[in-house]
Formats: structure tokens, C-alpha cells, sequence
């Protein structure tokens, strides 16, 4: 599936997007944070404080205990703010 990174979560990671392949184990928005995190300094540094991390699921926004089955593409952003 393609992973999507926006704003300071693509900034902490280094790449704006990958394609990844999760174990049969990662089936949550939450479960794929975490082996995310498992990634590296980086990945961990982004996901520090997971509960602030917004996804979207091919282009839907979901909530982290949005299963993942199926996705093509899986978008994580920072909160924003309107203006």
C-alpha cells in the first residue's frame, strides 16, 4: 500500500511517500502507526505522539481504529486549523 506524509510527519520522517508492505499481523490505522514506529529514529520521532496524528484512507478520514484492509493509499497529517 502507498503511505502518504504530510507537513511536519512528512518533515520528521525525510519522504513525502513510500509503498510499504505490513505484516497480516498490522490490521488498524493504530496497528500500522505502531510498526511504523518500530521503523526507525525517524518514524518514531513522527509518531511520538500518535494520538495528535491524523489518517486518511484513500482519501477518507478515518479514525486510528479504521481497519486497513483493501487501502491503496493511507495518508498521515498533523492536526490543522482553519483560516
Amino acid at each position: 500500500m502507498k503511505i502518504v506524509y504530510f507537513a511536519w510527519v512528512r518533515e520528521r520522517i525525510g519522504k513525502a511517500e513510500e509503498t510499504v508492505e505490513p505484516p497480516a499481523a498490522v490490521r488498524t490505522v493504530a496497528d500500522l502507526i505502531g510498526w511504523l514506529s518500530g521503523r526507525g529514529e525517524q518514524y518514531a520521532y513522527a509518531f511520538e505522539n500518535a494520538r495528535v496524528i491524523r489518517t486518511a484512507i484513500d482519501h477518507a478520514h478515518v479514525q486510528q481504529t479504521a481497519a486497513i484492509a483493501g487501502a491503496r493509499e493511507i495518508a498521515f497529517f498533523p492536526p490543522m486549523t482553519g483560516g
